[in-house]
């Protein structure tokens, strides 16, 4: 019995040591070696910020060994980006998401797609740059020595690339020895999977529900409606004191990075105030949408109002900040505008909707960034009879509600590469960081917003 259960022992260990062997020649060992080389970075054109150099690093890990017909993973590691995040605004949870090519050279030759999930922790700032590991795929198709180097790479965040190429010959990061496959010829020539990517590679997913770099997606074209009472009403000497506009079709081409185009509408109404006119401007509700969380406070409008008719000039209505913070995915709607016409002439004057800047303040202390929106499209929402007063808009511009907070605020937010934090490389003693922060802040049009036309202001 017990010479029995030996020799089921010495089977179970036999059969245990044989099955030892074969996951060994199953789990082929893995090997991850470092690089560094100059790495310069192309800042989205809407910064106004020049090309940035610095040093990446990266881990490259893949198998050391595999046969003809293995499809292999490959995991590329950033060990140190290009920069560390600028003095200028906190970059939030899961908001960055990079892309990149690795070189197969060698026996095979392929550009590897890799691509890293929308992960990151909230990187403060002047912070470390923090980028989630990068994957890709191949199969390997002709039998001898494969190496791996580290390409160009992108790094996105609100849909705003910045592209990162090598400035120097990059050394090779790993070798693959590749033999050929067991009981047979070897396949060779062939195109590799997952090697036909552009380099940088196309942020297609985590959790931005893949929206495409640099892309402003405007859906959708006019806004519904346009026939809301009043017309073009005119009063002033039979004791009216408030005028109801119609409400008008509006479009407007925002300047980069903002959104191609904006389709929306827009409502002046009046109130009589002496010999002026307390305007109030409503535009679409849920013109647009948020991708991504915005304290309150961020989003503050203002709109050039255009007179006409007997009149002519321009004055400025300005709206509240979002009162409350956003979500990603939450509708965004403009604040009423409000503002004063004083009249620089007798007769019937016309107010227009004009241009429409949006200011963006991401942060407590933060410069601002200012969106200008040109009108393409606007129509007359109301007509006054007016009577000339001191001091009134005839041929000038005025502030209208007497406030430039929003166009005072813009001027700062082209220069704010002065906040920008120092890398360590040779650019004068200090390198400013990593243009795609400064690109991120300066968003907003369709890398923030997608603006969707909804429905008329009634």
């Amino acid at each position: 019995m017990s010479g029995g259960r030996r020799a089921s022992a010495a089977g179970v260990a036999l059969m245990l040591g044989g099955a030892g062997i074969l996951l060994g020649v199953a789990a082929v060992p893995a090997q991850a070696a470092e690089v560094s080389y100059k790495t310069e970075c192309i800042p989205p054109a809407a910064s106004g910020l020049g090309p940035v150099e610095g040093t990446t690093k990266v881990e490259i890990t893949a198998p050391a060994t595999a046969k003809v017909g293995d499809e292999i993973q490959v995991v590329w590691k950033f060990v140190q980006a290009a920069s560390k995040n600028p003095d200028l605004i906190v970059l939030p949870k899961d908001s960055v998401k990079p892309t990149g090519t690795l070189k197969a050279s060698g026996a095979q030759t392929a550009d590897i797609a890799m691509e890293g999930p929308q992960k990151n922790p909230e990187i403060p700032k002047g912070g470390d740059m923090v980028l989630s590991d990068m994957t890709g795929k191949v199969k390997l198709t002709t039998a001898g020595d494969v190496t791996l180097t580290p390409d160009a790479y992108t790094i996105t965040a609100y849909s705003t690339d910045t592209k990162c190429t090598p400035q120097e010959a990059v050394p090779a990061a790993a070798t693959i020895k590749v033999t050929a496959a067991e009981g047979g010829s070897t396949t060779s020539g062939g195109s590799t999977s997952g090697g036909t990517t552009t380099s940088g590679g196309t942020a297609t997913g985590g959790d931005t529900g893949g929206t495409t770099s640099g892309g402003s997606t405007t859906s959708g074209g006019t806004t519904s409606g346009g026939t809301t009472s009043g017309g073009s009403t005119s009063g002033g000497n039979d004791g009216q004191t408030d005028f109801a506009g119609k409400t008008v079709t509006t479009s407007f081409a925002c300047a980069s990075p903002g959104p191609a185009k904006i389709d929306s509408s827009a409502t002046i109404n009046a109130k009589k105030n002496g010999g002026s006119y307390d305007l109030t401007v409503k535009t679409a509700k849920g013109v647009m949408n948020s991708p991504a969380p915005l304290p309150a406070g961020a989003l503050k409008p203002s709109m050039v109002i255009t007179v006409g008719g007997d009149d002519s000039g321009s004055l400025k209505v300005e709206g509240p900040a979002n009162k409350d913070a956003l979500n990603t995915g939450d509708p965004v709607s403009l604040g009423d505008m409000t503002g004063t016409y004083k009249p620089g002439a007798d007769g019937k004057a016309t107010l227009s909707p004009g241009d429409l800047t949006i200011v963006v303040t991401l942060s407590a202390g933060s410069n601002p960034i200012t969106i200008p929106c040109k009108a393409t499209k606007t129509a007359v929402s109301l007509e006054l009879d007016v009577q000339k007063q001191a001091g009134g808009v005839s041929g000038a511009t005025t502030s209208g509600s007497g406030s430039s907070s929003g166009s005072s605020s813009g001027s700062s937010s082209s220069s704010s590469g002065g906040g920008l934090a120092a890398t360590g490389a040779n650019d004068h003693g200090g390198l400013r960081a990593l243009g795609f922060v400064a690109g991120t802040a300066i968003l907003l049009g369709g890398a923030v917003f997608t603006f969707l036309p909804r429905r008329r202001v009634r």
